[in-house]
């Protein structure tokens, strides 16, 4: 069990590497520092799939890279504070208490998890579908968001295959938004890569996305993606999904999709 000893704030932007500030839990009679600047998807220096304890092969809450209230006006600082602190490290909780009692997933990368989710044992399937899935997807979408003067907007390779797969930026923004605004219930939207370098635009219901080989409508890498789900937008916006999806392009860091976009390329994945 976490217990948290400090204010429930994360690390300050590391463009500020000078200034030092830590975020301290205690696990047993342990505490654990985490400094400022730790990127996303690493705690303590090292990926969450590899932030594992030798004896229950557990996977860890990332730190973000910004403040909670970086994100504002258009993500509030108090939804950020629940969303990566409560939400998701239920996700994790969760993953993390079918992976001790199931053989199968000990040792894999939360990417394998994800991508392999069809073949997990069925009596844990449906909980390392929706927990595993969360975990990945909370872990990208931390990393897609920036503080609106951190980010250049789109550049370079991924602007000119936008362009060339949906005829302009504008066209690009519209088929997202309606992606994410038609998904019933909760899900996810998702700009994504598919193996013949096309971008596409698809939806995912609940925690699913689009690498769950035998589960995604679409097949693809994803280079951006979108919580849906009123958690993370219910406190600010109520019932006005159409008005945090168009702000949510006020926070997106090109600079992330475009290294996602060049690893997709590549051969490989987004970097969580």
């Amino acid at each position: 069990e976490e217990i948290t000893v400090s204010t429930p704030r994360p690390p300050s932007s590391t463009r500020h590497p000078s200034r030092r500030s830590t975020a301290r839990t205690r696990r047993g009679a342990r505490v654990i520092e985490r400094s400022e600047g730790t990127p996303i998807g690493k705690v303590d220096g090292r990926k969450p799939e590899d932030t594992k304890d030798l004896g229950t092969m557990s996977f860890s809450l990332p730190v973000l890279p910004y403040e909670y209230a970086a994100l504002e006006p258009y993500i509030d600082a108090t939804t950020m504070n629940i969303h990566h602190t409560k939400h998701h490290q239920a996700y994790i909780n969760n993953l993390n208490g079918a992976i001790e009692k199931t053989a199968e997933l000990k040792g894999k990368t939360l990417e394998e998890i994800v991508q392999e989710v069809s073949s997990v044992p069925a009596e844990v399937k449906t909980v390392v579908r929706n927990n595993g899935g969360g975990h990945w997807n909370h872990c990208f979408f931390w990393k897609c968001m920036s503080s609106p003067s951190d980010t250049a907007g789109p550049m370079g390779d991924l602007k000119e295959a936008i362009e060339k797969s949906f005829g302009s930026m504008d066209e690009m923004k519209a088929k997202f938004n309606a992606a994410a605004a038609g998904r019933f219930g909760s899900g996810w939207a998702w700009l994504g890569c598919k193996d013949d370098g096309s971008l596409v635009i698809t939806s995912t219901p609940n925690q699913d996305n689009p690498m769950m080989s035998g589960l995604a409508e679409e097949m693809c890498k994803p280079v951006l993606g979108l919580d849906v789900w009123e958690h993370a937008y219910y406190l600010k916006y109520q019932n006005r999904r159409p008005e945090y999806i168009a702000n949510f392009w006020n926070v997106v860091n090109w600079e992330y999709l475009s290294e996602n976009y060049q690893a997709i390329k590549a051969g490989g994945t987004a970097k969580i």
